[in-house]
């Protein structure tokens, strides 16, 4: 894989992860802050986090792969600056996943919460509402506060 398919591949997913934020929600114009790659073999995800170290330097470390704080990559949904390669893992059969900036979070989770497809997930130093539809091959995220802000970055 070289430099531009992994970008070509995460511009992608951001774009369909609009989609399925404007299919499901009012934020379809809504400013991505984050995407993940979710690999579906080893060899995969190793080449893939080979190449996405050409992109910019680890911001974190995670069990679950590396975050790279990138350079700017311009997306339909506006200039990305952390991307993620996922480890593969069977419960996670999508492409990926984008994590989207919403004005109001918590009038965006009281709207949603309960209905299908929108879960709620908890973290230490986070919280987020997932967005899946079986009809689409990724998955969208809103989380409070961002990843970069809880990164600093």
């Amino acid at each position: 894989m070289t430099v531009d398919e992994l970008k070509k591949l995460t511009r992608e997913i951001v774009a369909e992860a609009r989609r399925l934020s404007a299919a499901h929600t009012y934020q379809g114009e809504a400013p991505v802050n984050y995407a993940c790659i979710f690999t579906q073999n080893l060899s995969e995800y190793e080449e893939m986090v080979n190449v996405a170290r050409k992109l910019g330097p680890v911001a974190e470390d995670t069990a679950m792969g590396p975050v790279f704080h990138i350079s700017p990559l311009t997306t339909d949904a506006g200039m990305l600056r952390l991307l993620k390669i996922r480890r593969p893992d069977p419960k996670r059969p999508e492409r990926g996943d984008a994590d989207f900036t919403v004005a109001d979070y918590e009038k965006f989770k009281e709207s949603y919460i309960g209905r299908p497809g929108f879960g709620l997930i908890k973290r230490p130093e986070m919280e987020m509402v997932e967005l899946a539809d079986p009809a689409f091959n990724v998955l969208a995220y809103f989380s409070h506060p961002t990843l970069a802000e809880v990164l600093k970055l």
